[in-house]
């Protein structure tokens, strides 16, 4: 939770140097890329976290491997990120810095699980009815689950909107079973 907090101030502080220095979209691409690299090439990933490295070694290999591909703040802001030792933190700044230009150009991620597959067309239908429910632009990521027997069930942040088939039996089961017990005279009839 820690590294969460920290990557996330970072990812502020990065955001509003990019607004102040050259715009968002540069930056984004510029930390995406980065994590990137660091996700993709292990030896990427060792030589920036390792000790046994100068962080002025770090910062001077950093600056010949971005060169002019992004923009001149980026490289400033990732020389800081090495000398206050937070580089293993690049992934999680780059993931805090996309969740605040989503919230920027009013996108929202929002889980959706469904019984079975949906077409092309069904989905935009249903990504088009959750952006105008939600008021932001739907990033839909389906998952199909065979077990919600029908329905939808949608999960933005920790919002959950089940409408499964799964949960409405559910709740007719608990009102059949409530219903059974008034029927019954209550729990004590059945002693």
């Amino acid at each position: 939770m820690r590294d969460e907090t920290i990557a996330r101030n970072y990812a502020q502080t990065l955001f509003a140097l990019a607004e102040r220095h050259g715009g968002i979209a540069p930056f984004h691409e510029g930390i995406d890329a980065v994590a990137r690299l660091v996700e993709e090439q292990p030896q990427v990933r060792e030589f920036l976290e390792t000790p046994r490295v100068a962080a002025a070694d770090k910062k001077r290999i950093l600056e010949t491997a971005l060169g002019d591909s992004v923009p001149p703040m980026l490289i400033k802001f990732l020389k800081v990120v090495i000398d206050k030792r937070r580089q293993k933190l690049v992934r999680q700044i780059a993931a805090s810095f996309d969740a605040l230009v989503d919230e920027h150009v009013g996108r929202t991620h929002v889980d959706i699980t469904v019984a079975r597959a949906m077409d092309d067309q069904s989905m935009a239908q249903v990504s088009e009815r959750l952006s105008q429910a939600l008021g932001k632009q739907v990033i839909p990521h389906v998952r199909v689950d065979p077990s919600i027997l029908g329905g939808i069930v949608v999960q933005e942040g920790d919002t959950v909107y089940d409408g499964s088939v799964r949960r409405q039996l559910e709740g007719m089961r608990h009102k059949l079973l409530a219903a059974e017990l008034v029927f019954a005279g209550g729990p004590e009839a059945r002693r």
